[in-house]
């Protein structure tokens, strides 16, 4: 990103297990998810200037960073909760280095963590539209269904290439030691899963799941210090159409073009350099819109795109090489950071995308309501 003083990166990243967490509390997998991305990049929490976090999905309490920071035994300078839904994750690493170009510390800290399959998972099934449903719109899955079914009459989308993009993830997730739903899926398994809301099946849909995830922002020449490689943070951007979406004239819109043309604009790049790509993956009808607006392909042509091939590892894009929300962990998010930092490492093993040099990862909230791009990089990753 350019006109700032210094660079950043991300210099550590860890994670619990997903899924099923029993006895761990949304505190505790916050800490231990800090605490893991720490031990990542060789410092501990007296080096921790800053504690930012996503709220948790399932409570929303009040004061959440400040009690993470207490958690974690530190006094920080700079203590932060925001509320952009799933772009959250995004939105803290522009924060973090805001405050670090302010002089207001230099190694920040940004977690997720909760517990929604073995707590509360009550704000998921909230009403839409005020104090009553919109036409039975009664949480996520019926409001993106909408959101699907209009792509589809739009633009030719099929069921059969949503099955694909279920089913890219899924071996990608099989892959994938830490992930959540490892059994690989054929088109027969996705096409006969019981209906959620149609055109969705239980395939469709991320899983509710627990689990913590985390990340450590800091400047070049710190990161420079330390024992790992640092992932340089090239360019973000941001683009939230905030309404109700069943108020905006294109219900199957999102941010992501806006998102995404900041990004490679404030990042000097392209969608040509990009060499894998992780998205956020709520619904498989997400990452068709997404990869289109990014302009990776002409509207109307991604499910295609996924059918033929292009998404999985070894093809043209590898897309959500963990197996994504869909399969690694229904998590909002945060594990796809850590993910692209671990591929551009090489640290991912059998899933390890060949010598990439750029990864993008995008995240969303609400029904299309928020969005937030990031372009990551190895030092000198094509940058123009």
């Amino acid at each position: 990103m350019r006109n700032k003083r210094q660079r950043y990166c991300i210099v550590g990243v860890g994670n619990t297990a997903y899924g099923h967490t029993p006895g761990l509390s949304q505190t505790a997998l916050n800490v231990l998810a800090i605490r893991a991305a720490l031990e990542d990049a060789g410092l501990t929490t007296k080096d921790l200037h800053g504690v930012l976090t996503k709220a948790p999905t399932s409570t929303f309490p009040r004061m959440w960073a400040p009690q993470i920071a207490e958690a974690l035994r530190v006094k920080p300078n700079i203590v932060g909760t925001l509320d952009q839904a799933g772009a959250t994750n995004i939105g803290l690493i522009q924060y973090a280095i805001s405050c670090i170009e302010l002089g207001q510390g230099e190694v920040v800290a940004i977690a997720y963590g909760d517990n929604p399959r073995t707590g509360t998972r009550e704000n998921y099934a909230r009403a839409r539209g005020g104090d009553g449903a919109v036409a039975g719109l009664f949480g996520t899955p019926s409001s993106y269904a909408l959101a699907a079914r209009r792509r589809m009459h739009e633009y030719g989308t099929t069921k059969e290439q949503l099955g694909h993009v279920a089913m890219t993830h899924r071996y990608h997730a099989s892959l994938n030691p830490n992930a959540v739903y490892q059994d690989p899926i054929t088109l027969d398994d996705y096409l006969n899963a019981r209906w959620v809301a149609e055109p969705f099946g239980l395939l469709d849909c991320c899983p509710v799941s627990d689990g913590g995830a985390a990340y450590i922002v800091t400047t070049e020449a710190r990161a420079k210090e330390l024992k790992k490689a640092p992932i340089y943070i090239r360019g973000i951007g941001q683009s939230h159409p905030s309404w109700e979406f069943f108020r905006r004239p294109d219900l199957a819109a999102s941010g992501a073009a806006e998102s995404g043309r900041l990004c490679f604009a404030s990042a000097g790049m392209t969608t040509a350099d990009v060499d894998f790509c992780e998205i956020y993956d709520c619904f498989t009808i997400v990452p068709v819109i997404t990869l289109e607006e990014y302009g990776f392909v002409p509207r109307g042509k991604a499910g295609a795109f996924y059918q033929e091939g292009h998404t999985r590892l070894g093809g043209k894009l590898p897309c959500n090489t963990s197996g994504g929300l869909l399969s690694e962990t229904g998590m909002p998010g945060t594990q796809l950071v850590c993910e692209a930092v671990r591929q551009l490492r090489g640290e991912c093993g059998v899933r390890q995308v060949k010598n990439p040099a750029v990864g993008l990862v995008s995240q969303q909230g609400g029904i299309l309501t928020t969005h937030a791009t990031m372009l990551l990089s190895v030092e000198g990753g094509r940058l123009q």
